[in-house]
């Protein structure tokens, strides 16, 4: 399949059913589900699919799916999207504003979910007419926005067999059409840790006999930042910020415990793995002087998301073949987290930014995680073409990395 056949063909699929795929969409959009409670999603994304003649199975806590398309043998590519919504309220004044009080797809699920349905459509399309040189295995994944969903799909064996994978992910920074590529760290891990200080109270005019908790615990909250920008590389970006710090009750008497909590955030791998242990040695470090007793909660995240060229390479062959060099444009790294990248803790990938800001709009950015967060639709299209074309692109690479001639050897000619 020449690369022009393969943008007339996504053109023709988008024509027959783009009014579907934004009804779809919208319907989505009005019944958010929180993460692992997306039953009524899983159901929708489920019968799709099954009436094009495919065979998903559910994960087994109930929701999420796994669907193969295309035979077992040859190559694998896997294509992730993410299903659950935020726990905020929908603030916009649209047809298809949420029903559900306290949630709300404010960061793009449902476009998600959506681009990955119709990509998957349209790829049973292609090996029904014998085009598809391998297997494409679609993970409609539940849990994105509450860590564990990505876990969730591996322990299922969603990446059983699977060589290389590819997400995508929605930029209100960027305009519909656009499609945001980088090689590297894309996004950041982000932990969270706690750190409880315990000791001797007692009143505020003889601190010498207590262990000054609520001094100690401040110690904590300014100097674990800077002593942990003086022990790691600053190229690995770790960043520590607190966001809550309690202690006593009373302006006269010391308290006998103190807690501060905040997010650790690294796009580094070797740092990000290195942190929790350089966490508790400063600590305790900081606290020893005092007579404070130091406990650190360090709860793991999610790793940062790092592309791999490779697979840069092959969404950047696709975004040319579909929509032209001109929709490419540079993304740059994020603190924020993805649990994405478990995925790419066990084999080579990368997530692509799909723009949706509006490119008529006047409108300021409606920005991620807000409650008046809304897409332009025409993303929905530029999405398909980018994941279905990136699925063909890792396949017939594969095909000619393996000396054989296969369908569409000469896509990206």
């Amino acid at each position: 399949m020449q690369g022009r056949d393969l943008r007339e063909q996504l053109t023709a699929f988008l024509a027959r059913h783009r009014r579907e795929l934004v009804d779809f969409r919208r319907d989505l959009h009005m019944h958010p589900e929180l993460a692992f409670a997306e039953h009524r999603t899983t159901q929708r994304v489920a019968q799709w699919l099954r009436d094009a003649g495919l065979e998903p199975r559910t994960l087994p806590q109930g929701t999420g799916l796994i669907c193969d398309i295309g035979s077992g043998e040859g190559p694998s590519v896997a294509l992730r999207g993410d299903i659950d919504a935020l726990p905020l309220t929908d603030e916009k004044e649209v047809p298809y504003r949420s029903t559900v009080p306290g949630a709300a797809h404010a960061c793009g699920h449902d476009v998600h979910t959506t681009v990955l349905l119709a990509a998957g459509l349209f790829l049973a399309q292609q090996d029904r007419a014998g085009a598809l040189p391998g297997r494409v295995r679609l993970l409609f994944q539940p849990a994105e926005e509450l860590p564990g969903g990505s876990q969730e799909v591996i322990d299922a064996g969603g990446l059983e067999g699977v060589d290389r994978i590819f997400a995508l992910h929605c930029d209100p920074r960027l305009l519909a059409g656009q499609v945001g590529l980088r090689v590297g760290a894309l996004t950041a891990a982000c932990d969270r840790v706690m750190v409880r200080l315990s000791g001797a109270g007692g009143h505020t005019a003889r601190p010498h006999l207590t262990s000054d908790i609520v001094y100690a615990l401040g110690k904590v909250v300014t100097e674990l930042p800077a002593a942990l920008s003086r022990r790691v590389d600053p190229r690995a970006g770790l960043s520590l910020v607190w966001g809550r710090i309690s202690s006593g009750s009373t302006p006269n008497a010391i308290p006998d415990d103190g807690v501060a909590e905040g997010t650790v955030r690294c796009l580094d791998d070797d740092a990000w793995h290195e942190a929790p242990e350089l966490v508790e040695e400063l600590v305790q470090g900081v606290v020893s002087g005092y007579g404070a007793q130091a406990d650190v909660d360090y709860r793991r995240g999610v790793p940062p998301t790092v592309n791999e060229s490779s697979s840069v390479g092959m969404l950047r062959a696709a975004c040319s073949q579909v929509l032209g060099a001109e929709a490419e444009a540079t993304t740059p790294q994020s603190l924020g987290g993805e649990d994405f990248a478990w995925y790419l803790e066990h084999v080579p990938g990368a997530m692509a930014r799909l723009g949706t800001h509006s490119p008529t709009s006047s409108s300021p950015m409606l920005d991620l995680h807000r409650g008046t967060f809304d897409v332009d639709e025409q993303s929905i299209d530029t999405g398909v073409r980018l994941m279905a074309a990136t699925a063909l692109t890792a396949l017939w690479e594969y095909a000619r990395a393996r000396g054989g001639a296969a369908v569409g050897d000469a896509a990206l000619a």
